[in-house]
This record gives structure tokens, C-alpha cells and sequence, in this order.
């Protein structure tokens, strides 16, 4: 097949979980002779970088701005594919779908993939939370197959009356790991907690600063992350956190390895999420994990995991002092459950079913 990627800033992923998830599933397409082509932003992906793990990249240009970036960068990513004679085009969240209608007029099969539903995101005013919407609408109604990565939310979609396929994200972990990045940042041998992701407000990264300051600081607290469309928010993490937090920006890789497979404890204290790569990363590096209790994260925990309420910073306070308490013997726990995590979460499993759902489409 030829298969059109659009919606992800790009590849390689350097972060973004919609950019890990195009990336994995992108190279084993072409792994197994599919010529796959992502297109990708420039302020992403290098322009002059033409080809990554056997998928061929197609730079266009785009308006970085919060709300032009991506509809302007998927505008122009489905007219340039008309040239392409594509039999797949796939497009990755509810935004760039509302491009999707170009690619139905054009003849090709139509996918998308909703990795969760960003009109909840608070960084959206009325307006941009209104094109979302009309997103997510088109998402289930234009192409000819949608996928949810969140079996929860295909479940709210059935209820709403809408087919929606399951297909969870994956999981790969590199072999080795880059401790430097311990000594660069003075935790060698140090016990701290880990937070890895945007520093956006659905996030949460907030709640886990001011839980941690509740509990008189016992460990040191790194915020792996920064910005996405939100240096206001980041501003007053960062104004509100006290000696001892590090916020060492974006890491990934090797180095982000290090920081999993050393860490005391992984905290993602979200509001709203897709299916979270990172806690899937947390599990397969070992690290003992505690979340809230939205759906997605139950999902992913299932019954044996260690959650606190939503939004409750009190609780989240309790819940990471019984944590770090019991530090060892979780820490014991999540080494054995490692394989199980990626065993459920195989990137080739995820790529077959995709397949699949290629196939029906264009049986159609």
C-alpha cells in the first residue's frame, strides 16, 4: 500500500506521544513493504531530513501559531497528497481531521486515529475548543474507519452511536540508558520522583508540586517537560516550585531511559488523557507508578495499581507519602510486572491490527 500520514508534527519523535505513536507504527508499515510517507513541520523535523527507519519524509510549511499550526500544516499536507495516489490517508487527532473531507474527495481511503478528546484541553479558548469539537465530529463521521487508542472513549463513542475500532498504543524502550544525565542533574544515587510529559494544565504537573511541598519535600521532584502552546502555565509552575524540583526540559531517549529506570516513584497526576505512552514507558522501565484515576490510566493500571483522586491534591499528598514509604517493596513489584507491560503493548500487535483495518477500508 501507499500510505499518507497526517496530523503529527513529525519523525523521529523527540516528544509528543502522537509523534512516538506515528513513528512506531510508520516504521513497521514500511518494515513490511508499505511505502509509508509522514509528513512533518519544520519546526519539528529537520527539513533536509528526507528519511527516517524507512519512511520517506515530506516537509511543508506551516504558521506556528497556537491555533494556524496544525489545520494550515494538514491543509496543505492533504492537498499535496492529491499528486501522491495514495491508498491510505491517516490522519492522527481530532484537528487535523477536519482536513479529512479533501482526502474523501479525492478517492482515497480515509483513517483516523483519536488519540483523546483536546477540545477538553484547557489551554483552548471558545474558539479553538469549537473547531476541536467540529474535529472530533468529522473524526467519527468522514473517514471510512476511525481508531481510538482509549477503549474507554471508543466505548463513549459507541454509546453515542459511532463504530470505532480499539487499537491501544505500544510501547519500545532503548536497551541502554545515558546516566549522565543523573550526575548533570545531582541525582546519582539520589531517591527522587518523576513527573515526564508536556507541562500543560491537564497535565497536572501542579498538583504533584504542591502535594510534594505538603509532604516537606522528602525526595527530590524532577518535571521532565516544557511547554506546548502554554509558557503562562510553566511560568507559574515554575514561580510556585521551591529548592529541590528540577525542570530539566524536554528528555528523551536514552537519557529520558535513565530517569525512569533510576526513579523512586513516576507520578502522572493528569485531568485528561489519550492513552498515555509515558506511563506506558514508566512500566516497561521498571519504575513503580502512581496515578489518577481517570479512565485511561485505570485502563493501563487495571485493579492492582496505585491511584488518587483526580484534581485532589490532598489525597495525592496521602497516596505519594504511602508510596515513598513502601519505596522498595514497590520498586520490587514493578521490576517483575516489566515484561507483562510490554508484552500487552507490542508496537508489531498494534501495526497488525492497523493493518486490518486498512484492508477493511479499502475492501470497501
Amino acid at each position: 500500500m501507499r500510505i499518507a500520514m497526517i496530523g503529527q508534527k513529525g519523525i523521529p519523535a523527540t516528544w509528543g506521544g502522537v509523534e512516538r505513536h506515528v513513528e512506531e507504527l510508520s516504521a513497521r508499515l514500511a518494515a513490511r513493504g508499505h511505502e509509508v510517507v509522514v509528513y512533518t513541520r519544520p519546526s519539528y523535523t529537520d527539513r533536509s531530513l528526507l528519511e527516517h527507519r524507512g519512511v520517506r519524509l515530506r516537509s511543508l510549511p506551516t504558521i506556528g501559531t497556537k491555533h494556524l499550526e496544525a489545520i494550515v500544516h494538514c491543509a496543505l499536507s492533504t492537498l499535496d497528497s492529491w499528486g501522491g495516489r495514495f491508498d491510505i490517508v491517516h490522519y492522527h487527532a481530532i484537528g487535523p481531521t477536519l482536513t479529512a473531507p479533501l482526502a474523501r474527495l479525492r478517492g482515497f481511503g480515509v483513517v483516523a486515529t483519536v488519540h483523546g478528546r483536546d477540545w477538553k484541553r484547557e489551554k483552548w479558548g471558545l474558539v479553538g475548543r469549537s473547531a476541536l469539537r467540529l474535529g472530533e465530529w468529522t473524526a467519527t463521521h468522514v473517514p471510512h474507519a476511525t481508531i481510538s487508542v482509549s477503549e474507554s472513549l471508543a466505548e463513549e463513542y459507541a454509546r453515542e452511536g459511532h463504530r470505532v475500532d480499539f487499537i491501544p498504543n505500544g510501547v519500545s524502550i532503548p536497551e541502554g540508558q545515558d546516566t549522565s544525565i543523573l550526575d548533570e542533574l545531582g541525582l546519582k544515587d539520589e531517591p527522587y520522583v518523576l513527573f515526564a510529559g508536556r507541562i500543560v494544565p491537564e497535565k497536572g504537573s501542579h498538583y504533584l508540586i504542591d502535594a510534594w511541598q505538603r509532604i516537606g519535600r522528602p525526595v527530590k521532584l524532577v518535571i521532565a517537560g516544557d511547554t506546548s502552546y502554554s509558557d503562562d502555565y510553566v511560568a507559574r509552575v515554575r514561580s510556585a516550585a521551591e529548592d529541590g524540583v528540577i525542570f530539566p526540559g524536554f528528555v528523551f531517549g536514552e537519557r529520558l531511559a535513565a530517569l525512569f529506570r533510576n526513579a523512586t516513584l513516576f507520578v502522572l497526576p493528569s485531568d485528561l488523557e489519550g492513552y498515555p505512552i509515558v506511563l506506558l514507558e514508566a512500566l516497561a522501565f521498571g519504575a513503580p507508578v502512581l496515578a489518577s484515576d481517570i479512565p485511561p490510566n485505570v485502563e493501563i493500571l487495571g485493579r492492582d495499581g496505585r491511584f488518587f483522586s483526580a484534581g485532589d491534591t490532598g489525597d495525592l499528598a496521602e497516596r505519594l507519602t504511602a508510596c515513598l514509604e513502601h519505596a522498595e517493596e514497590f520498586k520490587r513489584a514493578a521490576d517483575a510486572a516489566r515484561h507483562d507491560a510490554i508484552t500487552a503493548h507490542d508496537w508489531d500487535l498494534v501495526t497488525e491490527r492497523t493493518l486490518v483495518v486498512y484492508e477493511k477500508v479499502l475492501r470497501r
